[in-house]
């Protein structure tokens, strides 16, 4: 018995202006009639129902068709879109590929992407500069997944980025914060509240997500236990579900509750803390305060200016650095003349002239940005306590490699962080500077003795 094969058609109707038209028709992969559209003869609508039918075709497995869509084609509407991501993952590969990926790959059909091409890539990245960190990313994790999901989807017959080697990254050792410099970071910090969030990111190791979405009813204060049960993520408006900026997950990383206890101390700071600002169990233990003042932009007049005058304007006026005539009409901004425009405007505000422009305060539902934590409170006191590059989340590992220093078993520190493997724990081994004290130790009493001897 012979089965028939269904196919499209066009159907003839009568316009408004009483010529013919031709609707195009044909089916979907799931057997629904769709127009292809309308048209003025009968040949443009066959033409019209005839190529829906090829992406209909193209779009079923084993027709080698689906080998002809562009890279960015497949990867833009049909992979990122479906692939099981979290936010913030789908949020920050969509920001790689369309930077790196598919300025390379895009107009290649899937068919034609072959390893040689995935190594020419490797080349590309490299002669812009790209980081040997970014590369393993971009393709062990991207590119990767991305030809693995085409090849389970007969898109592709290889896997053209399996096995192409990347430059290697270096593992470079951990630089951990000290507890001598961790009390000159506290200490430069601007208020409380700021104290209080990063000796509680110290005390229990969380990740900026966690420690930023902890309400207060998370803490049993007659326990001392603090149950981290979700995490918030900031988006970008076009990635979050409902346009906003934070989206919080009812899961931390890796998807597993956890429960450790905090000190006695930090617990009563954080009680203290809870009842001078009546937060309810719902309420975040931390949260984002619109500034009251707006930053000074005062700027050190001291140095001299430097010899010799502006570059010409428009009007081929050059002025003096350092004076307002050249920050307005040369529309200079080195270090002079913004600090005299500075020192003028500073002059004119404690003179009742000008009154200080309101502060921005940041969309926000109450969860605190990160950058604007790190721009606002963490650089200036890094700064002012002198620790170079030290990260937020370099507390996290000063609380791992400070609870290992201290002799706590492997495992619980393991299960206390949240690492889904105990290889990632066995890392804050040793990591603290005196680590090598004991082995010297060991080393100077085995060769006293013999040094100690006459010749």
């Amino acid at each position: 018995m012979i089965k028939a094969v269904v196919m499209g058609f066009s159907r003839k109707r009568t316009g408004r202006d009483g010529k013919a038209r031709y609707t195009a028709y044909y089916l979907d992969i799931r057997g629904q009639e769709r127009s292809a559209g309308t048209f003025s003869n009968k040949k443009d609508a066959s033409d019209a129902w005839k190529d829906a039918e090829a992406r209909v075709r193209a779009g079923r497995q084993g027709d080698p068709g689906r080998g002809r869509q562009t890279f960015q084609a497949y990867v833009q509407d049909k992979w990122l879109p479906h692939h099981l991501l979290e936010p913030g993952v789908r949020s920050n590969y969509a920001g790689q590929i369309s930077k790196h990926l598919i300025p390379f790959f895009g107009p290649m059909k899937m068919r034609d992407i072959l390893p040689e091409h995935v190594r020419q890539w490797v080349t590309y990245m490299k002669a812009k500069d790209a980081s040997a960190r970014t590369i393993q990313y971009c393709k062990g994790s991207i590119l990767n997944a991305i030809f693995t999901t085409a090849l389970d989807d007969e898109v592709v017959t290889i896997h053209p980025s399996r096995g192409v080697k990347t430059p290697a990254v270096p593992d470079k050792p951990r630089q951990i914060i000290t507890a001598a410099q961790f009390s000159l970071l506290y200490q430069a910090l601007p208020d409380a509240d700021a104290q209080l969030l990063v000796e509680t990111a110290i005390e229990s190791g969380m990740r900026w997500g966690e420690l930023t979405e902890v309400r207060a009813g998370d803490l049993d204060f007659t326990t001392r236990i603090l149950t981290v049960s979700r995490a918030v993520v900031e988006l970008s408006q076009h990635d979050h579900p409902d346009g906003q900026r934070f989206l919080v997950k009812d899961y931390p990383k890796d998807k597993e509750y956890r429960r450790f206890k905090l000190s006695q101390q930090i617990t009563a700071k954080i009680h203290a803390h809870v009842a001078a600002s009546s937060l309810g169990p719902d309420d975040l233990l931390f949260a984002y305060q619109a500034p009251a003042q707006p930053r000074s932009m005062s700027r050190s007049t001291d140095a001299c200016p430097p010899p010799g005058m502006t570059e010409p304007n428009e009007n081929g006026r050059s002025y003096r650095h350092g004076t307002l005539t050249a920050y307005n009409a040369a529309r200079c901004r080195c270090e002079h003349c913004r600090g005299a425009y500075a020192a003028y405007r500073a002059t004119r505000r404690a003179g009742g002239k000008d009154e200080p422009r309101t502060p921005r305060a940041r969309d926000t539902d109450g969860h605190i940005p990160a950058d604007w934590f790190r721009h606002q409170v963490w650089y200036p006191a890094r700064t002012t306590a002198q620790l170079g590059k030290v990260r937020i989340h370099d507390l996290r590992h000063a609380h791992a490699s400070w609870l290992l220093a201290g002799g706590a078993d492997l495992q619980v520190v393991k299960e206390r962080l949240g690492h889904a493997s105990i290889a990632t724990t066995e890392k804050y081994l040793h990591s603290l500077p005196t680590a090598d004290e004991t082995a010297l130790d060991a080393l100077t009493r085995i060769r006293t003795p013999a040094t100690a001897r006459p010749a």
